[in-house]
């Protein structure tokens, strides 16, 4: 372990999702760190902790861990219903949804809260960090650390220094991803970065074919899964990283970088108008009613 990343021995993640329970998973077991999940909805806290469970007991099912690991893992974590509540940390990933304006009211909460060396990650897939970090009281200490979803599963982090970001934060940055496991990119602060600025405007033109009838969603998928030896199409990965979140990044790449290229496809914006965003929901581009 460097220098580096023994500084760090604790990480607060703030947002129970998925994405949140799976950093903060991947940090107590690969990295071995006391973690502190904060939601501001109990009920998410508890579904969070479930799945947290459930991946645990599939991994011992599995063999990828002992019963003992499980427990050990679970006594490292910690919750807490608001940011005035939370323990001190070392190290924060932050994983609400896709609002600028939220991540900088949060970002400017937890400066407050927390010590001067600790560091503030943002797991953003596309919002400017030097916008996010000009919230902070010690913008310096502020970066983008993007995982890939399900974080337990891919082995990617993109790194992605602000304008303000210091060495000592990226050194840190860098060296606790690799204790977690991962494999780090490093990307320059441009709207969604290297894997949003190229993926979000293929699945939103799969979209668009679907919009315009050139095909069905499943000769979509498997033209693409067969024809380019893509573990998953484009259709069905949407559905998995939700439609909400793929409308969100095209509408900021359209925003921000001004190319009608980046305009999100009516079908997609229909999709989240109507509720149906994806695995998530139960219902998306296709169907999963087990998840209903």
């Amino acid at each position: 372990m460097t220098s580096a990343a023994a500084n760090v021995k604790s990480l607060c993640v703030v947002g129970a999702g998925q994405m949140g329970i799976g950093i903060g998973l991947v940090a107590a077991r690969s990295a071995n760190l006391n973690v502190q999940f904060i939601d501001s909805s109990p009920a998410q806290l508890a579904k969070g902790l479930a799945f947290l469970d459930k991946l645990l007991v599939k991994d011992v099912t599995k063999g990828r861990c002992t019963e003992e690991e499980r427990t050990d893992v679970k006594a490292r974590i910690t919750t807490a219903s608001s940011i005035a509540a939370m323990s001190t940390a070392d190290f924060v990933v932050e994983a609400v949804s896709e609002n600028a304006d939220l991540k900088r009211k949060l970002f400017a909460e937890l400066s407050e809260r927390l010590p001067e060396t600790a560091i503030l990650a943002t797991n953003t897939s596309s919002i400017s960090i030097t916008k996010i970090a000009s919230a902070a009281k010690r913008p310096e200490n502020v970066i983008g650390m993007h995982f890939m979803n399900p974080v337990p599963v891919m082995k990617l982090v993109e790194i992605i220094p602000g304008l303000q970001s210091s060495k000592a934060t990226l050194d840190t940055t860098l060296a606790l991803a690799h204790r977690m496991g991962k494999t780090t990119t490093m990307s320059q602060d441009v709207p969604g970065f290297i894997a949003n600025r190229l993926l979000m405007p293929y699945i939103n033109e799969a979209l668009i074919a679907l919009q315009e009838g050139i095909a069905t969603k499943e000769d979509i998928d498997t033209t693409m899964k067969l024809g380019t030896n893509n573990p998953m199409g484009p259709l069905t990965l949407a559905d998995f990283i939700g439609l909400d979140t793929c409308l969100a990044i095209m509408q900021v790449l359209h925003r921000e970088l001004g190319d009608s290229k980046y305009r999100p496809a009516v079908l997609l914006q229909k999709y989240v108008d109507a509720g149906w965003l994806g695995v998530k929901s139960g219902k998306g581009i296709y169907d999963y009613p087990s998840k209903k």
